[in-house]
């Protein structure tokens, strides 16, 4: 099929390296965008650069991130005969690239206001020819370069400041104007809120849960599911429970 064709049909193709966001991912766009066809579904960036060989789809769902040839890669192979929406968890300094409106975004989790949102967006582009995406990927590429990750913090104790290591935590918490960081035998509280210290913890060890809640995931002893509305991470050396909000529960599915 070229291109062009299938206009009044939309195709896309989605590339997400986790099994459950992207049967999610393809849940609501069947839900929000019933007319719309997925014709490819991807594992990795190479996968995705030879399905959309093979399909050719006007419209393509890239996580950033992906195992093999990234997001960026794909998109700059297949940005000039394919619309991108991309896919992506980092929302401080990624998501100011796209004030540009060359390509449109989604945060994990995808929120359905948002969906919407880059579907009515994406409507409206689908006649025309796919923009330059050139200059967006180079800001992607630069804000998303790797950055030092947190190793300490510096927590006050009276008149001394406690140096507490980052692995030893076993969770954060918003506590009114504070922040808890909890370990195993002790608790002390800091300044930084919660959306600061995300942002510097390294996301392949630390994991929002709830508003209020990251949780360093080497603590996590397992999940209890008390109904499908109520599930709590269990830590291995603390008795507490740690509710987990709907909108993170994707992430705790496979344990």
């Amino acid at each position: 099929m070229s291109v062009g064709a299938g206009a009044a049909t939309p195709t896309a193709m989605i590339a997400e390296d986790e099994p459950l966001m992207r049967e999610r991912l393809r849940e609501q766009l069947a839900a929000a965008w019933p007319e719309l066809r997925i014709v490819a579904e991807a594992a990795d960036g190479d996968e995705a650069l030879q399905l959309f060989a093979a399909h050719r789809p006007r419209l393509a769902f890239l996580d950033i991130r992906m195992p093999g040839a990234s997001g960026l890669d794909v998109a700059a192979a297949i940005g000039n005969e394919c619309h991108v929406v991309f896919i992506t968890a980092y929302d401080q300094y990624a998501l100011q690239a796209f004030e540009a409106g060359a390509a449109d975004y989604l945060l994990k989790p995808v929120e359905p206001d948002r969906l919407a949102l880059a579907i009515a967006r994406v409507r409206g582009k689908l006649a025309a020819p796919p923009p330059d995406l050139r200059a967006l990927l180079d800001l992607l590429r630069a804000s998303l370069a790797p950055a030092p990750r947190m190793k300490w913090i510096k927590a006050a104790a009276g008149k001394q400041v406690k140096l507490i290591a980052v692995d030893d935590v076993l969770y954060f918490q918003a506590d009114a104007k504070y922040t808890r960081v909890v370990l195993a035998g002790s608790e002390a509280l800091i300044r930084t809120p919660l959306k600061d210290l995300l942002a510097d913890l390294d996301p392949e060890r630390f994991c929002q849960i709830h508003r209020g809640t990251i949780v360093n995931l080497a603590a996590v002893a397992g999940v209890l599911r008390e109904d499908a509305e109520r599930q709590f991470v269990l830590l291995r050396n603390r008795p507490e429970r740690l509710a987990i909000s709907r909108q993170f529960t994707h992430l705790f599915k496979q344990m």
